[in-house]
């Protein structure tokens, strides 16, 4: 399979950037704002019309990195703002932003209109003019070399590191052979393999990142008295979070590492990057962040990911707003179990049915459809679930004195 002759049309933004979704973003800037913006959403019964929100009425740095991050992504044509009025995160700011990346951009105060019933009408109406603006909307070709792929797991059992992360290490591999870029995250689930990991990046600044990274979650498992393997990872045959970090890391792939992404940072240059989403030491503690599989897709989503892959050994059923997610498991039980929300059944290469070339090219394949319009099951099913906590987290790596 010659990748670079693979391509596809794409929506071409006035930053330069190329889509393979033409979505209209609504946003709500508090939880008081969030039953009209997500009732605008419902009523305007349009597949391509997705909400997104922050809960918190007091600012946060990084719920508003990603905020900005989302509104900039190529998968998004458009934008409106639902806020209330009190709080900290003004949607005439955000509006700013969409309208500043050339995107068509609208906000509202529901203080300001009479309240929810009459807001929502006018959010109906407003999103009505967005789609319109967003007809007939500039194409460009688009190819692996311009894709964006992140990866997170969840739910892993014995099978994740033996097939759902080999596959996409793999894919991983060809892609950036190709000249494409590849994002992955959860260094909590890297314990015990930061020689592995220090050994693979690209330049001496990288390796002194991802080892700073790793420190530092490291010392975020010793906060919360907890490292990040569940009763249900041992339940599907995995026994301990080195285990379990072995799996979960060979979905990099083999590539070098460029460097460490903060949440909300695109890639400076095409390649493979690991992505950090652990907060800083002195918020380190239960309470501030509540990670789990939707936060790690947003963050992935942040960085630029035109879609991402969720590999779950023992099944989930999530999906994404902003950006498709193809749903890989490396246990063909569940694939057959979960079949209506699974997109992908790696688990074929290890009952003999294909070998592991044949494998990757099967995904290739789905990826490109996907990337060219098809919907992957999450979509059909309507699945656009969003997570955006509170977090404390400085936009730039800060190295700290560690043994490599």
């Amino acid at each position: 399979m010659d990748l670079q002759e693979i391509t596809w049309k794409a929506f071409y933004r006035k930053d330069g950037k190329k889509g393979i979704r033409n979505k209209i973003l609504v946003i709500y800037t508090v939880e008081c704002a969030s039953f009209v913006a997500k009732e605008i959403v419902s009523k305007a019964e349009e597949p391509e019309v997705e909400v997104i929100g922050f809960s918190g009425c007091t600012d946060n740095a990084y719920a508003i990195r990603l905020l900005i991050a989302l509104i900039r992504h190529p998968n998004v044509g458009a934008v409106l703002v639902v806020g209330l009025g009190c709080e900290y995160v003004q949607p005439e700011w955000l509006a700013d932003v969409a309208r500043e990346a050339g995107k068509p951009a609208v906000w509202f105060y529901i203080q300001e209109q009479g309240g929810t019933k009459k807001s929502i009408l006018l959010g109906i109406q407003l999103v009505k003019k967005l789609k319109d603006r967003l007809q007939s909307p500039k194409t460009v070709s688009m190819g692996f070399q311009d894709l964006v792929v992140g990866a997170e797991c969840g739910g892993s059992d014995y099978t994740s590191g033996l097939a759902g992360n080999v596959v996409v290490g793999h894919f991983f591999d060809a892609l950036v052979d190709a000249g494409g870029t590849a994002v992955f995250e959860e260094i909590v689930e890297a314990i015990g393999l930061v020689g592995l990991l220090t050994r693979r990046a690209a330049t001496q600044k990288a390796e002194q990142e991802i080892a700073s990274t790793y420190e530092k979650a490291l010392e975020y498992c010793k906060a919360v008295r907890q490292y990040s393997v569940s009763p249900g990872n041992f339940a599907g045959g995995l026994s301990t979070i080195e285990e379990k970090s072995m799996g979960a890391v060979i979905k990099s792939g083999s590539r070098p590492i460029q460097g460490v992404l903060k949440v909300g940072a695109p890639p400076a240059r095409h390649g493979l990057w690991l992505l950090d989403t652990t907060p800083d030491p002195h918020w380190m503690q239960f309470g501030i962040t509540n990670p789990n599989d939707n936060e790690g897709i947003m963050d992935l989503i942040s960085c630029g990911a035109h879609l991402v892959f969720l590999v779950t050994g023992r099944g989930n059923v999530v999906g994404s707003a902003v950006a498709p997610v193809i749903k890989i498991t490396g246990n063909s039980r569940t694939y057959l179990s979960l079949q209506d929300d699974i997109d992908f059944d790696a688990g074929q290469v290890l009952s003999g049915q294909c070998s592991q070339e044949a494998l990757v090219q099967q995904l290739f394949t789905m990826v490109g459809n996907v990337a060219a319009g098809s919907y992957t099951k999450s979509e059909m099913l309507g699945h656009k679930e969003y997570f955006i906590p509170y977090k404390y987290q400085e936009k730039d790596v800060v190295m700290r004195p560690c043994k490599l």
